[in-house]
C-alpha cells in the first residue's frame, strides 16, 4: 500500500510544570490543564505513536517500520539504527519552570539504560515577555564549583540564561546542563530516549506534596564540565527553501519558509522527513496521497517518496527533521 504523508495521534503527557496552550493554541484533543507535552513523533517504549488518518489510521510506528523497512525509515538510517526510529519529536508547553538537568551520552545511556543518549534541539514558537532558557554554564565553571553551590540551592547563579523570543533555536548536547523557563510554547527534536537526570527543581512539591526525585549521582558522571556555553543557533529564512538550521550526527533540521506552492523533486530515499508546522497551515502532497495540516502538527513523509509539493497560499513555516 503507497505510503502518503501520515499524521499521528499526540501522546499527551501530564507534567508539574504543565500549563493550557496545547489546548488553547494547539487544539490538542484532550490537551486537558497540565498537560506539559504532546508527543508527535515517538517509537520510545510504552509511548508509540498511531496514525491519525487515511487507510494506515490505527497502525504503530513501529508496525509500520517492520513492513517497510528502508522503504519507510530510509536506506541511511536502516544502515544506522536497523528497524529502530532515530528521533523523538514533541510539542513542549512550559508554564513554570522545568527542573534544571542533563541527560547522558550514547556510551553512559547504553551502560547505564541499554538506551540512546539524548542530544535534543529546541525551537522557540511562542514567548511571553521575559520568558528565557537555561543553557549551560557560564564559563569557567568548575565540577567543585558546580558542586558547592548546588548544595546551597544556588545552581542557578552559575547557569547561563537566554531571554528569548520566537524563532531562536539552540542545540543541547549530552552533558549539558539546561532548563526551559516558564512562558514558552516548544518544539523539541531530540534523539529515541526518555532518560532525564534531574538536579535541581525549585525544591517545589508534587499535588501530593512531595518532592520530585532528584538523580545528582547518577548526572555529576553525565555533565561535560569541559564543553563550551551553547550559543542560539543562526540560521537563513530564505522563502521557499530548505535552510539549513542545524546538522549534527544524530538528526538533521531544515528551515522552511512556504508562501505559495513549494515542489521538491528527485527525493534520494535516504532518510524520511517529518515536517513540523511552527507557523501558519498548509496541505502536503506526495504520489500516493495528500494531508493537510495546521499550526502544531506534524507530518511523516516516508524515504520511498520521489517527490513532494507543499502548498500554502496565506504562508507557513515548517521545520524539516530527518537524518
Amino acid at each position: 500500500m503507497p505510503l502518503y504523508p501520515l499524521k499521528f495521534v499526540p501522546i499527551l503527557k501530564e507534567r508539574i510544570w504543565g500549563g493550557s496552550q496545547l489546548k488553547t493554541k494547539l487544539f490538542k484533543e484532550n490537551a486537558s490543564q497540565g498537560i506539559g507535552e504532546s508527543w508527535e513523533l515517538s517509537a520510545v517504549e510504552g509511548s508509540v505513536s498511531f496514525v491519525a488518518n487515511g487507510a494506515f489510521k490505527g497502525t504503530s510506528l513501529t508496525e509500520l517500520i517492520g513492513e517497510f523497512k528502508s522503504q519507510f525509515l530510509g536506506s541511511e538510517v536502516a544502515r544506522d539504527f536497523g528497524l529502530n526510529f532515530p528521533v523523538l519529536i514533541k510539542f513542549l508547553d512550559a508554564a513554570d519552570d522545568l527542573s534544571i538537568q542533563v541527560h547522558p551520552n550514547d556510551l553512559l545511556a547504553k551502560k547505564r539504560h541499554n538506551s540512546l543518549g539524548k542530544n535534543e534541539m529546541w525551537y522557540v514558537m511562542e514567548a511571553e515577555p521575559n520568558a528565557s532558557l537555561i543553557v549551560g554554564f557560564k564559563p569557567g565553571t568548575t565540577s567543585e564549583m558546580y558542586q558547592k553551590h548546588l548544595n546551597e540551592g544556588t545552581l542557578v547563579t552559575l547557569m547561563e540564561k537566554h531571554f528569548i523570543s520566537p524563532g531562536d533555536a539552540f542545540y543541547i548536547e549530552t552533558g549539558t546542563v539546561h532548563a526551559i523557563g516558564a512562558g514558552t510554547l516548544i518544539a523539541e527534536i531530540q534523539q529515541t530516549s526518555d532518560i532525564t537526570y534531574r538536579v535541581y527543581d525549585f525544591n517545589r512539591k508534587d499535588a501530593q506534596g512531595n518532592y520530585r526525585e532528584l538523580h545528582t549521582d547518577l548526572a555529576f558522571d553525565a555533565i561535560n564540565f569541559s564543553a563550551p556555553t551553547p550559543k542560539k543557533c543562526g540560521y537563513s529564512t530564505q522563502e521557499n527553501e530548505r535552510n539549513t538550521l542545524l546538522n549534527t550526527p544524530y538528526f538533521k533540521t531544515k528551515y522552511l519558509p512556504i508562501k505559495g506552492n513549494y515542489i521538491e523533486e528527485g527525493r534520494t530515499g535516504e532518510s524520511f522527513s517529518a515536517f513540523l508546522c511552527v507557523n501558519g497551515s498548509g496541505e502536503i502532497s506526495n504520489p500516493f496521497g495528500s494531508t493537510d495540516f495546521k499550526y502544531g502538527e506534524t507530518i511523516l513523509v516516508a524515504a520511498n517518496s520521489p517527490s513532494l509539493s507543499i502548498n500554502s497560499p496565506k504562508g507557513c513555516v515548517l521545520l524539516e527533521v530527518h537524518y
